[in-house]
């Protein structure tokens, strides 16, 4: 897919948020947003998520759809308040898609009430689509094709991890996720792999950590591989590890 005959597209990534859910570092909760010809994405929108777009002048109204990895707050709890924003505020009108492991249907309407108890009255006046995402199987979500893998996470959140095609090139995400063997599958000729690296040392059950990162790096083919996700002791070596490491505010093209 071409701008113009010779011309490669241009895909941009903008890491909104690259910290953990304790706020390590004082960074904001996972969301990372691209854009792609014809569509704005995100992949995950935890708590601060829409904070940190405004921080950065991005209008949440320019999203079409959003793709959660699980159901934990640093993922997903910026999902009300977008959407409070969306019928109060900004009184959107454009289309949106929300996408995410099964379940996700059912369960953000509770999420929605418990955080902001008595907004089921209000009625989004924009089409608003929740999609479940059956695992290993490829979903057509407007102009993406977006596959996920089972990972090892809090069994609750119903874990995945998640790839994404869009415009020829290919988008993979660990989520939070001890090592699998499906990690490799999901990296396999991605343009860039975003891979969670939690602790440094330490090893953390239910996360993808630093040791198990290069232990298997050789598995893990892709172009280019960017940690984030990282707590504590992971930051504080952040700048001396060869890997390249993401920060709030990030932009990638690929």
């Amino acid at each position: 897919m071409t701008l113009a005959e010779g011309s490669p597209v241009s895909i941009t990534l903008t890491f909104v948020g690259t910290g953990d859910a304790l706020g390590s570092g004082g960074r904001n909760n996972t969301c990372i947003l691209v854009d792609a010809p014809g569509i704005r994405f995100a992949i995950d929108f935890g708590a601060t998520s829409l904070n940190a777009m405004k921080a950065l002048g991005l209008e949440h109204d320019s999203l079409d759809a959003i793709l959660l990895t699980h159901l934990h707050g640093d993922h997903a709890a910026g999902i009300p308040t977008l959407l409070i924003d969306s019928m109060l505020g900004t009184k959107r009108s454009r289309p949106l898609t929300i996408a995410g492991p099964p379940g996700t249907k059912a369960r953000l309407p509770l999420i929605i009430d418990a955080m902001f108890p008595g907004s089921a009255v209000m009625t989004p006046k924009f089409p608003l689509d929740v999609i479940d995402m059956e695992m290993q199987t490829p979903h057509e979500i407007l102009d993406l094709k977006v596959t996920t893998w089972p990972a090892i996470h809090t069994p609750e959140t119903i874990p995945t991890s998640i790839r994404v095609e869009v415009a020829g090139k290919v988008i993979a995400y660990t989520g939070d996720s001890a090592w699998t063997e499906h990690l490799p599958v999901l990296a396999a000729g991605s343009d860039v792999l975003i891979a969670e690296c939690y602790f440094h040392t330490k090893p953390v059950p239910f996360h993808l950590n630093y040791p198990a990162i290069r232990e298997h790096r050789d598995e893990l083919v892709t172009k280019r591989l960017i940690l984030t996700h990282m707590g504590p002791e992971m930051l504080a070596v952040a700048d001396e590890v060869p890997e390249e490491c993401a920060h709030d505010g990030m932009v990638i093209a690929l």
